[in-house]
């Protein structure tokens, strides 16, 4: 499939038209951002890396019937995907309390949560992607109540499906962001990417973090934890 022309260009990724309108090309930048946009670098590989790493998953989630965007690899950093109407709604699912949970809600860093905690971002960079409930989504236009029911039985599918799955590779699943598009039809899928950028991976012995924590405090060792990421997926 040919890449034609760019549509739109994000922090981490931009998006080409194909000969077939309901595709797509999302091609992966090994640019890297952090803090809304505050702190900016580059990942050597990340774009390679993220591509591979949401591949899989993608396929892994379509073998349980959730629906994602993912067509194919298309080259090392691009995939061929479903064209969507974004939803601006950012759905993140914790397990263990860390990062803004623990600055807004005073929970110990680390602690496991004894259920999920479900929450809904407003998709806005200039607003900061504000924290949200399901009525602001309503008052806002941006979901009807059928959607955010929808959503939030995804996410909660997908914390499922890939905690276990990171288990047997000895990570913890800690958190992460998915989001959703319409497809043609007007059903909801999961878009975008899930990767090292998106989610919170912890080794499951040491607690050591491989994501992009480890960017947004200058810990080091960025591009060997993602390729660790990639690595310990891969294996069957």
């Amino acid at each position: 499939m040919e890449k034609k022309e760019l549509i739109l260009e994000g922090k981490a990724k931009r998006l080409y038209t194909t000969e077939d309108e309901a595709l797509v090309i999302q091609e992966f930048k090994d640019d890297a951002s952090a803090f809304n946009g505050v702190k900016k670098g580059s990942i050597s590989k990340k774009g390679e890396i993220n591509c591979a790493i949401s591949s899989i998953f993608f396929e892994y989630l379509e073998s349980y019937h959730v629906p994602t965007h993912f067509i194919q690899i298309q080259a090392p950093n691009e995939m061929l995907v479903k064209k969507v109407d974004i939803v601006l709604i950012e759905a993140v699912m914790r397990n263990i309390a860390t990062g803004s949970l623990v600055k807004r809600l005073g929970f110990q860093d680390g602690k496991a949560l004894d259920h999920p905690v479900f929450e809904i971002y407003l998709k806005n960079d200039d607003l900061g992607d504000p924290l949200i409930n399901e009525y602001h989504a309503y008052a806002l236009g941006i979901a009807l109540p059928d959607e955010i029911r929808s959503i939030f039985r995804i996410t909660a599918k997908v914390n499922a499906i890939l905690k276990s799955f990171l288990e047997r590779r000895g990570l913890i699943l800690v958190d992460f962001k998915l989001e959703f598009g319409r497809d043609e039809k007007g059903e909801l899928i999961i878009a975008d990417e899930i990767s090292p950028d998106t989610c919170r991976f912890w080794d499951r012995k040491t607690h050591k973090k491989l994501d992009k924590d480890r960017f947004r405090f200058d810990m080091g060792g960025v591009d060997q934890a993602y390729q660790e990421i990639l690595e310990r997926i891969s294996k069957i």
